[in-house]
């Protein structure tokens, strides 16, 4: 891994702010975002990257390696969601283990947007249209452990259950507001959609700020329910982003895909979500304990990701 990479990770604002939040918790600081105010930027988030995505897949002009990244992606989530669900299930309940396997197979938004940023930084070219792929991958995973929860939980594989467990998902708020604005953002005109330009663009950054704060200061709290998994999960927590990675750098070395596209791709599939994954398995599975799969998805994964697993897929990916 090359050094002045790894150095300059370490002064990226969204990482900092993070930090902030955590330090604010340890020192007892009264510091505090409403939940309101947290849920109102949560859905925020979510309906920026959705409408930004459906706009960049207006842009494609559907050449070979748009869509080759963009199914890559799709497959890829699924398939990190089935290993997960089956590798958690050893060790955890099948709730947990939907939840975990949702987190990692799901993406890390606030992640991908900072590769894009350190991929412009770094002359690694990529295509527009990943935000669309990004948006897409957010909900095959959800759907995917809404079926498994429901038919290890049930034992029953009935086409009712199946059809409940998907209805459950997409009527999930953040799930919805995810696809819909996605769809809207499809199907808006360029002229209407550039209106919308200073609300999306100009003000994400600052919204993740503080959001991010808050998320540092509720992850040091929710630390204390999650040790007592144990090692083995913590273990996990830092593997699987590691293992994940490897996996789409393998399958997309074979294809001839721009250094951009496949760090997306690799971090991507490297990441966990935590904005998304945690509203929506309050309805499919709200036996799961938030004080798993939150703390592992951004107290553990963003940052390992963040600091260490960006430079180093970058450095792979430059050097073969």
């Amino acid at each position: 891994m090359e050094l002045s990479l790894f150095i300059e990770n370490l002064r990226n604002p969204t990482l900092l702010f993070f930090l902030l939040g955590i330090i604010s918790s340890l020192i007892r600081s009264d510091l505090e975002i409403p939940s309101s105010t947290i849920r109102f930027i949560s859905l925020y988030l979510i309906f920026s990257i959705g409408f930004k995505g459906g706009q960049e897949l207006t842009l494609i002009n559907y050449g070979s390696e748009a869509i080759l990244s963009i199914l890559i992606c799709l497959v890829l989530s699924v398939v990190v969601t089935l290993y997960v669900f089956y590798l958690a299930k050893k060790v955890l309940t099948v709730p947990n283990s939907g939840a975990v396997a949702a987190t990692f197979g799901s993406v890390s938004a606030i992640t991908f947007i900072e590769t894009a940023l350190f991929c412009s930084e770094h002359q690694m070219p990529y295509g527009g249209y990943m935000v669309g792929a990004m948006a897409l991958m957010e909900v095959p995973p959800i759907i995917t452990v809404a079926v498994l929860v429901k038919v290890y939980t049930t034992h029953d594989i009935k086409k009712t259950i199946v059809a409940d467990a998907i209805r459950k998902t997409f009527t999930s708020s953040y799930v919805l507001l995810a696809l819909g604005s996605l769809l809207v953002g499809i199907f808006s005109g360029n002229k209407e959609a550039n209106a919308m330009t200073p609300f999306i663009g100009d003000l994400f950054k600052g919204f993740l700020a503080i959001f991010l704060i808050e998320m540092g200061r509720k992850v040091r709290e929710q630390f204390r329910g999650f040790s007592k998994y144990g090692n083995r999960i913590i273990l996990m927590a830092i593997l699987l982003p590691f293992l994940n990675a490897l996996i789409s750098l393998i399958v997309t070395h074979f294809f001839n895909m721009s250094d951009g596209n496949r760090l997306l791709i690799c971090m991507l599939c490297a990441g966990g979500s935590y904005i998304l994954v945690p509203q929506a398995m309050k309805k499919i599975a709200p036996q799961a304990d938030t004080q798993l799969y939150v703390p592992m998805a951004l107290g553990i994964v963003f940052p390992v990701n963040l600091v260490l697993g960006l430079p180093f897929y970058a450095s792979i990916i430059k050097h073969f």
